[in-house]
């Protein structure tokens, strides 16, 4: 019994900012039996039974009011704790790792209810509610930012960084691209997460007339969302809802043009990529603001407001920086200077003291 396995529960839900992380983590420890903790009809779904036993419970997030939702909101959450408490006991688990979001809050409760271990990765340059509530009761925080510590007083923070996905360290960032983009021409490809960004979508196509005159290709990853995707046509543009090999993607293009989620920032970096970032305006509390301006205050990025952002003015900007190689390069390199490698490694060092001590 001594040498028995440790038993993890990671909880982890949503979108790929959440997911990436937590099964970079996994991948690094593979003397663990893990199971998942998920809400149904969300991205875990697709990736994670694969790989590793799903459980999934029934939460929501909070609204801005307190009114007769809340309350329906609350049950569920009490619910969901119970389940999550049943989860733990009978599975006999050891621990608990969540990314935060709406699971983290019965994940993190039903756990320290039982005095088990809990560590909670925080991705984002500024925490979010969950975390700023419920980082004080946990094990260790574990921040891709460093900037993120300054609200989290009460934390045990750790700065190891946000792990990427096993292809943008095994070798697979230089495989090559099965797109007919030719060698040596500028290359933009343009990203909005795991769920796109139609609006983004609508600024890019707009603009892009004046990209391909100045010789670039374009790759348009447009998520499943956008009604419009296959509005343009061009021998110079391909647009995809998703593309697998992101890593050899980005390593191949000339300039990107994101969204500022911490995952994406993550890959960007990783691969030395130079951005126009788009923060979405309507992520919580801004948090994609707070991201962007940690690459842009380094200076491996351009940020731009959507809400001030026009297709001439994206336009402009993409046209100086295709004609700026020595900035490009630039950018580059202080994109590859924030890159943490081997953040899973550190990643997997803090849950294994965390939990076998």
């Amino acid at each position: 019994m001594a040498n028995a396995p440790i038993r993890l529960l990671i909880a982890a839900s949503g979108t790929g900012g959440h997911l990436f992380p937590a099964i970079a983590l996994a991948q690094k420890l593979p003397d663990y039996q893990i199971e998942w903790l998920g809400v149904p009809n969300r991205l875990e779904t697709q990736l994670v039974p694969k790989e590793y036993p799903l459980n999934t419970i029934a939460v929501e997030g909070f609204q801005q009011r307190f009114g007769l939702s809340s309350i329906r909101i609350l049950g569920k959450l009490a619910g969901s704790i119970i389940e999550v408490r049943r989860i733990l006991k009978q599975g006999n688990f050891q621990g608990v790792f969540t990314t935060g979001g709406y699971i983290a809050g019965p994940a993190v409760i039903a756990a320290r209810s039982l005095g088990l271990p809990v560590v909670f990765h925080e991705s984002n340059a500024i925490p979010g509610k969950v975390t700023r509530f419920f980082g004080p009761w946990c094990s260790a925080v574990a921040l891709g930012f460093e900037v993120a510590a300054k609200y989290l007083p009460r934390a045990k923070n750790v700065c190891v960084g946000t792990p990427v996905r096993a292809q943008f360290l095994n070798g697979a960032i230089d495989a090559p691209l099965d797109l007919a983009i030719p060698d040596g021409v500028p290359l933009i490809v343009v990203f909005g997460g795991s769920q796109g960004a139609v609006a983004v979508n609508k600024l890019v196509r707009e603009s892009a007339t004046a990209w391909f005159d100045a010789g670039a290709y374009v790759v348009h990853l447009t998520g499943d969302r956008d009604s419009e995707a296959d509005s343009l046509k061009h021998p110079q543009y391909i647009a995809l809802p998703f593309y697998n090999n992101m890593a050899a993607l980005l390593q191949r293009a000339t300039l990107a043009i994101s969204r500022s989620g911490a995952g994406s920032l993550t890959e960007l970096a990783v691969c030395g990529t130079p951005a126009i970032l788009i923060p979405y305006p309507f992520a919580a509390e801004d948090h994609q603001s707070y991201n962007a301006n940690v690459f842009t205050s380094s200076g491996a990025a351009l940020t731009l407001k959507q809400s001030e952002l026009t297709a001439q003015i994206l336009q402009s900007n993409v046209l100086n920086l295709l004609q700026s190689p020595d900035e490009l390069a630039k950018m580059g390199e202080k994109a590859h200077a924030i890159a943490v490698p081997d953040s899973a490694d550190k990643l997997a060092q803090l849950v294994r003291e965390v939990i076998e001590t």
